[in-house]
């Protein structure tokens, strides 16, 4: 060990205004110790274990100011808009305001309003600057404007984007319409996050064919190797329960009887929404909030004799007693 690194360890460890936090946990090169601290006063990544100087000369990643109470770390902190996959150029280009005025809030001349436009068209234009980014901008959009019409969750949308994004980074989107994908794309990201929305629901929202999207939702889980979970009937009660407007309490008891038919095995091989649209109208029934087999199906998107066949099963298998 030479001078120079125990000079560094006796002022790492003497001086108390040292700044050290822990760094990504690696080795020491010297004694093999994952002990490493990065002390930003002398600009060392040190072992603190040997006192070996892994690093010199290190960045400091912190801010250039300082701040010795909450007043001044909010006045002084800069920061800017957070970054999202939905905006092509995930939202660091910058946006000329509409507003014609300057800084101090005053009017601009009528030359400066028309160099101003001119600078607001250029800067939308040089904002797009090649196909790809172009195709992001139009599919991106739609993304948006399909998750709007679903009322669909932030999360969803990012998930959306990012898988379109990686659609394009593959190469796959040519020779297919960028409507089927983005529809495909949000299907897989609400059947990736547990999300239940049907093909029906998007392909009416996209104006797009069930039948398209079903063709690039599958090519888009071969190409990208998704491996997609079976939606299960507990996640379809709270949406249903949500649309049907019912107490809490009729949703708790779906939950209930859903729990004892999975752990009763009845479940397996059955259509997932027709389970919890049978459970919805048991749980119904037993709260005295009546809703008819009519309505159900209309939300379900099943028909009425599939409610009826699975309300038999659970009233029979599980032993629930309905007063009429």
């Amino acid at each position: 060990m030479t001078v120079e690194d125990n000079n560094s360890k006796r002022k790492l460890e003497t001086s108390p205004t040292t700044k050290i936090e822990a760094t990504e946990i690696q080795a020491c090169p010297e004694c093999g110790s994952t002990r490493i601290m990065r002390d930003y006063e002398y600009a060392e990544v040190v072992c603190m274990d040997c006192g070996f100087v892994v690093q010199q000369k290190i960045t400091y990643r912190g801010p250039e100011w300082r701040a010795f109470d909450d007043g001044q770390r909010a006045k002084r902190m800069r920061v800017g808009a957070p970054l999202t996959y939905t905006i092509h150029d995930k939202g660091l280009s910058t946006v000329i305001d509409w507003h014609d005025k300057d800084v101090y809030g005053k009017s601009l001349s009528v030359g400066q309003k028309s160099q101003v436009y001119r600078l607001r068209k250029w800067q939308r234009r040089i904002r797009v600057s090649d196909s790809t980014e172009r195709n992001l901008a139009v599919a991106l959009s739609e993304i948006i404007k399909i998750s709007n019409i679903l009322n669909l969750p932030k999360n969803i949308l990012e998930t959306a984007s990012v898988i379109y994004r990686k659609a394009v980074k593959e190469r796959l989107i040519s020779g297919r319409s960028i409507r089927s994908v983005t529809s495909a794309a949000l299907y897989l990201a609400c059947r990736q996050c547990g999300l239940p929305r049907s093909i029906d629901e998007i392909a009416k929202a996209s104006t797009v064919s069930k039948k398209e999207i079903g063709r690039s939702y599958r090519f888009l889980i071969k190409e990208l190797n998704y491996t997609i979970p079976p939606l299960r009937p507990s996640q379809y009660i709270t949406k249903f329960s949500n649309q049907l407007t019912i107490q809490g309490k009729v949703e708790e008891v779906a939950h209930k009887i859903i729990l004892a038919a999975k752990d009763g095995k009845l479940t397996s091989g059955r259509g997932p929404a027709g389970i919890a649209a049978a459970a919805s109208y048991a749980a119904s029934v037993l709260t005295g909030e009546r809703k008819t087999q009519k309505e159900i199906a209309e939300i379900a998107h099943v028909t009425e004799v599939t409610i009826r066949n699975r309300y038999k099963e659970l009233t029979k298998k599980l032993m629930i007693e309905i007063s009429i």
